[in-house]
């Protein structure tokens, strides 16, 4: 893959030349210099620092996860980066394919950055970073205080480059890895959520600080948390249990975002949760066929919530028609979140979320109009979440018509999300960056010892 992504790479830096070129004009610049970023401290009254993340609009550029480097990029020039090479005894150096560097001119300092001669004289710039000291070294302004021009660069990595999205698909590649990896243990052994979540590590080759985000592993009720990352130590599979599993994978900067359910054991309840997580699977794959170029995504945001309401009918947690879970609510308190994202450089990735999404959809993270080469995912669920339903459970007309009986038998299995990654193809239909990764049986889901483990 080294030569491919290599060639990828180099036209990847022509497109983005391209693509900021009107930038300098609009905004009377005659350099943008672009920071790698500084470690963080983890308590300003500590001396422990947090890893880098790199800033995603310098590695926009090139995939170098090193602190302190600069891009200086000028009109119709080759963008100059500048790295130290100064020996640190402290810290390990960044492991570096030198093919990345093959677009730029390079100038490597055996010491600090010489700061005066990143910036030619007279030139009007603008500092595209967070630390306000190399910016004040520099003599630049910092670029992100004009809010037209952050926006501006933000827009710049809304549609995807091949490059991009080879790097999105083998993200997406190792993070099945480890989605199935922990799939298999949940099915057949006595596991703590700690011990999945090292699980999937191990699969994917990576450690909790190069992961996009903390990896969210949940068994049983702890899946309605929608963000959960505290893992219970004493809290082991049981014989008949649930799993949530929301992790990705990087590579090369770029993020993969998957969710899977899974459910194991035998009985009437363990059958119930097993059906609605293949019914929520069904109209996440009904979602995806209808994502095209053209369709707000907030369309298909409130036809997720469409879908769900005939689910819950179908299933008879609901009594009522369809039309009603949604216009009452009910449906927005099982699936509070948004239907997805974009994705790129940052696991919510800039760009798409410009328009301001309706009053009834304020978690929606994704707004935009669907076109080619956006990268987005698709993630609907389900979810017993009380706090959100006791509203409905005093609603003396809707409350009735919820199978609350069947809705609390099932809140130890917490809740349910499946997550695919998806890019729109010129076509205007999208591509799965996801399931192709994933062991699949004739109908897209395959059973082992009573689990459920969607393709």
């Amino acid at each position: 893959m080294t030569d491919s992504i290599t060639a990828l790479h180099r036209l990847h830096v022509a497109e983005l030349e391209r693509r900021y070129a009107p930038l300098f004009e609009r905004f009377a610049l005659d350099v943008l210099v672009v920071h790698a970023g500084t470690q963080q401290k983890k308590t300003r009254y500590d001396d422990q620092y947090w890893p880098l993340r790199p800033n995603p609009h310098f590695q926009h550029w090139l995939p170098l996860e090193e602190a302190g480097a600069l891009l200086a990029l000028r009109p119709s020039k080759k963008p100059v980066l500048w790295r130290s090479t100064a020996f640190d005894f402290w810290e390990a150096a960044a492991r570096i394919e030198r093919s990345i560097f093959e677009p730029f001119e390079v100038h490597e300092v055996d010491g600090p950055l010489p700061f005066a001669s990143v910036r030619e004289a007279g030139e009007r710039g603008l500092f595209l970073g967070e630390d306000d000291a190399v910016a004040a070294s520099l003599g630049l302004g910092r670029a992100d205080a004009n809010a037209d021009l952050l926006a501006a660069v933000d827009a710049l990595r809304v549609r995807k480059t091949p490059y991009e999205i080879a790097c999105l698909a083998e993200a997406n590649r190792r993070a099945c890895l480890g989605h199935q990896a922990v799939g298999d243990q949940f099915a057949t052994g006595d596991f703590s959520e700690l011990e999945l979540h090292l699980a999937y590590l191990r699969a994917t080759g990576q450690d909790d600080a190069e992961t996009p985000y903390k990896n969210i592993v949940a068994l049983g009720a702890a899946g309605a948390t929608l963000h959960y990352v505290r893992y219970d130590h004493g809290r082991r599979v049981q014989g008949t249990d649930s799993l949530l599993v929301d992790a990705g994978a990087c590579f090369r900067g770029y993020c993969s975002d998957i969710t899977r359910t899974h459910v194991r054991g035998s009985g009437d309840l363990a059958a119930t949760f097993r059906a609605l997580i293949e019914g929520v699977d069904r109209f996440q794959q009904i979602l995806i066929d209808r994502a095209v170029a053209g369709l707000p995504y907030e369309s298909l945001h409130d036809e997720s919530h469409a879908l769900l309401a005939s689910l819950l009918v179908d299933s008879k947690l609901f009594h009522g028609d369809a039309e009603l879970a949604v216009s009452s609510g009910l449906t927005r308190a099982l699936l509070p979140h948004g239907l997805g994202h974009s994705l790129g450089l940052q696991c919510h990735d800039v760009g798409c979320a410009s328009i301001t999404p309706r009053a009834d959809n304020p978690f929606l993270r994704n707004t935009s109009i669907i076109a080619p080469d956006q990268c987005f995912t698709i993630e609907p669920g389900i979810y017993v979440i009380e706090r959100l339903l006791a509203p409905f459970r005093a609603h003396a007309a809707i409350g009735a018509l919820v199978n609350w009986k069947l809705l609390d038998a099932l809140s130890p299995f917490g809740g349910i999300r499946v997550e695919d990654d998806l890019v729109v193809e010129s076509t205007g239909a999208c591509r799965n960056l996801t399931r192709p990764h994933f062991v699949s049986s004739p109908k897209g889901a395959a059973a082992r010892d009573g689990a459920v483990f969607l393709a």
